[in-house]
């Protein structure tokens, strides 16, 4: 299954080379999704279920089929990815294990075919007709633009990394066993038909990827047929196997899947370190040294006993706190998700029309891109003497930085991958303002919630001069 989002450092340098071809693509296939907004992009892809009917009834619950025959819809989703695509892109230099597994389910095991090294095509086409493999491609947004569009959106949508492999399954034969994973997986069938069984979990909400023997899974819960057009979701955990028939020459369909280590246990394990950290500053409790030897002893009940009290403590200071400071997951997020889609149009990544002033009318740009978090000082990161820093940050290619620089390639702060975390750095006053200007559609500078309006002027020209603001 699809590793949450995966690194999109050189999709800006692809996407510009591919452009005039994508759009000769897209003038073929119309698009039948809505991009107005993440909201309508979602709310388009799981028509005719309503968002709401959808996260009450569905959503980390059970399985959502829906079977369309529309044949507009058909010809999009086909679009998207197919199996003629690959002789092209194996030109441009693909790698096993990279960019492509060969694999195929024998005796209820998953058999990999994978080569060394390039792809070659001949050979490629040669295990899918002779082999009966299945090929999976990682990733394919890197080189479908139309797949870039609707994986950013739903990167907006969810505030959580998206990523996507396409799978092309020949006729009679199953590319992997029953298995579940650790995402929220959406299914579209691009190609042919594929026959799907899907069982209850023997693991809810599992965190991890398990092999499920067929004689533990017992009877389908879902036993059908997806065609071109069709969509398919499922909870993390559900376990599942597909195959293509006998008498459908092939099969394409696309994963893409979502909230990987993405729960509630996730984002307490990332936040809790801070709330201590800051606590233990104000309260006194917290900085008192645990008993002699506690880490040698084996009955350590009075100091369970202490620990909750010291919970209770910090679950009380959490109800008042302006703050969560989300640390490793809120980076992972923002330097690993996809940049926004801008096609060939580079006008938004270059300053332009009249400088903010005190009086001018502004307006934040790549919003559902923007990021407003609260980290110590990077200087000196665990000093108490030195006030926090807010940072804004987009999404980009090295590290926490603004979404315009990223796709400018002229970003020169780290290298991709570096923990450290980059951005416009303001100091803690400037909060409220970045606040005001993220929640509002529109507003004057001089409105801006800071003291003076020099901090207002240059808050306006910093955020400008990163294209992360637009003059009304």
């Amino acid at each position: 299954m699809p590793k949450k989002g995966g690194k999109h450092a050189e999709m800006g340098k692809e996407m510009q080379a591919q452009c005039k071809r994508a759009k000769v693509e897209a003038a073929y296939s119309p698009s039948v999704l809505s991009f107005e907004s993440p909201d309508s992009l979602f709310g388009s892809l799981i028509s005719p279920i309503k968002e709401e009917i959808f996260f009450r009834e569905y959503w980390e619950k059970k399985p959502l089929l829906v079977q369309r025959n529309d044949p507009l819809l058909a010809a999009y989703y086909q679009s998207l990815f197919q199996l003629s695509d690959l002789k092209e892109l194996c030109s441009q230099g693909l790698y096993f294990g990279r960019d492509i597994n060969i694999c195929r389910c024998v005796n209820g095991k998953k058999k990999v075919l994978n080569k060394e090294g390039k792809v070659n095509y001949m050979q490629l086409k040669k295990d899918f007709d002779q082999k009966k493999a299945t090929i999976q491609f990682h990733q394919p947004q890197r080189f479908k633009e139309e797949l870039w569009k609707i994986q950013e959106k739903l990167e907006c949508y969810f505030g959580s990394l998206v990523g996507s492999n396409v799978y092309i399954t020949p006729q009679g034969s199953q590319g992997l066993p029953p298995h579940y994973d650790d995402v929220e997986v959406f299914i579209l069938q691009l190609e042919g038909e594929k026959h799907w069984r899907l069982y209850k979990p023997t693991v809810h909400l599992a965190r991890e990827y398990n092999v499920e023997s067929e004689d533990r899974i017992g009877n389908p819960t879902h036993d059908f047929i997806l065609k071109p057009g069709d969509f398919l979701y499922f909870p993390r955990g559900t376990i599942h196997q597909a195959d293509t028939p006998l008498g459908i020459s092939y099969s394409t369909h696309v994963t893409i899947s979502t909230y990987q280590n993405n729960s509630w246990g996730d984002f307490l394990l990332d936040a809790i370190p801070g709330l201590v950290f800051d606590t233990a500053k104000e309260d006194v409790a917290l900085r008192t040294s645990i008993p002699r030897q506690l880490l040698m002893q084996v009955d350590i009940a009075d100091s369970t006993k202490k620990m909750s009290s010291l919970l209770r403590r910090l679950a009380d200071r959490l109800e008042n706190t302006r703050e969560l400071r989300s640390s490793d997951m809120k980076k992972d997020f923002i330097m690993n998700r996809l940049p926004p889609y801008l096609g060939c149009d580079s006008d938004p990544l270059t300053p332009g029309g009249k400088l903010p002033k005190i009086d001018s009318k502004i307006r934040l740009q790549f919003r559902d891109h923007v990021i407003i978090t609260v980290e110590p000082d990077q200087e000196n990161p665990v000093s108490i003497m030195n006030p926090p820093s807010v940072c804004l940050g987009g999404s980009a290619r090295c590290g926490i930085y603004s979404s315009c620089t990223a796709l400018k390639g002229s970003c020169s702060c780290t290298e991709v991958g570096s923990s450290q975390t980059h951005g416009l750095r303001f100091p803690l006053s400037y909060l409220d303002a970045l606040k005001q200007l993220w929640s509002s559609s529109t507003i004057y500078v001089k409105d801006l919630n800071l003291i003076s309006d020099e901090e207002k002027e240059n808050l306006a020209l910093s955020l400008w001069t990163e294209c992360l603001i637009e003059v009304i």
